[in-house]
């Protein structure tokens, strides 16, 4: 199978967030030279880091969760030692249903073949207002701020930050900022917005439901998230997005809590809301559309990007991104 002519060049990674530095790590795996440019900014650096097996208002597992979980927990733990501070913080995860029809859903399935393996082996009694609750396995969070931080150093060390690479092509990993240049077609990018908080609750679980989620960070500190905004795609924390956060944050944990911070980023999706590599319409590489999964989907898409152009193993086809595809 023929090799992309572009691995005989020094690869230029554009964008050090959780695409970027995914693929950085995978070129110092296999020995590959490499340059990154950074500009800052960006969702990854804000973002929740939370890997949840099992998703959305039919509570399936997430899309191809069973080639893409491990090798995205080996990496955060094997960086975590290396690093002498962990990244990943696995937790386990409590699904709380809030009507009849919510519980019924999740409570049909959690028997099912391809569920029940990501299910504990109890199910939780359901926190007021709450009708049911459910724990789910394999759940946790990467400290996605510690994560960029310290590979940045890593890099930085070894020299890889530059842009004056000769003979260097281009591999885009710009998130939503690369989306919005139109240079892919049509995106679907999403503001979201998340408190830190601290407030005296329980820190065993993270809990989703209310249209949200509260991921305990230690010393009484949370994560509480995300609102959606379609149309004001900026990085400016809003009074609108903190309010409706107020409300999942009531809903799930209480009314008696202190703001530590508040932070907003914009979300990279393109079509399905998964993650695609391919060429833009230039001839250059890109690496996008991780939206809020990328904790889980960023190290095996990487893998597979650089198997496609240093040795010519083709992704299957709906990993890969036509310029020429609407959303």
């Amino acid at each position: 199978m023929k090799v992309c002519e572009e691995s005989k060049s020094v690869p230029l990674i554009v964008g050090q967030g959780l695409a970027g530095t995914c693929l950085a790590w995978e070129f110092l795996e296999r020995g590959m030279d490499f340059r990154i440019v950074d500009r800052g900014g960006g969702s990854s650096r804000v973002a929740a880091g939370l890997i949840n097996p099992i998703t959305g208002k039919n509570f399936e597992p997430s899309w191809k969760i069973e080639e893409f979980y491990d090798p995205a927990i080996r990496l955060y733990e094997k960086l975590g030692t290396q690093f002498g501070e962990a990244i990943w913080h696995p937790m386990p995860l409590l699904r709380l249903a809030e009507s009849d029809k919510e519980w019924q859903k999740i409570s049909s399935k959690l028997e099912m073949l391809h569920v029940k393996p990501w299910m504990a082996e109890y199910q939780e009694s359901a926190p007021a207002p709450y009708l049911g609750a459910a724990s789910v396995r394999g759940a946790g969070w990467l400290d996605t701020k510690k994560f960029l931080q310290f590979s940045a150093l890593h890099f930085q060390q070894l020299g890889k930050f530059s842009s004056e690479t000769e003979n260097s092509f281009l591999i885009r990993c710009e998130g939503a900022e690369g989306l919005l240049t139109g240079d892919f077609g049509n995106q679907r990018c999403a503001k979201g917005e998340i408190l830190t908080i601290r407030a005296d609750w329980p820190q065993t679980h993270i809990r989703i439901g209310a249209g949200g989620w509260f991921i305990p960070i230690g010393e009484q500190m949370f994560r509480i998230g995300s609102t959606y905004e379609w149309d004001q795609l900026d990085e400016a924390a809003t009074e609108a997005g903190r309010d409706r956060i107020f409300r999942i944050v009531e809903k799930l944990g209480g009314a008696d809590f202190e703001v530590i911070d508040h932070v907003a980023g914009i979300r990279p999706i393109m079509r399905k809301s998964q993650p695609l590599i391919g060429k833009d319409w230039r001839g250059n590489w890109f690496f996008n559309g991780l939206g809020s999964k990328g904790t889980l989907y960023a190290p095996r898409m990487a893998k597979i990007l650089v198997d496609w152009f240093f040795e010519g193993i083709l992704p299957d086809a709906e990993f890969v991104f036509s310029p020429t595809e609407s959303v």
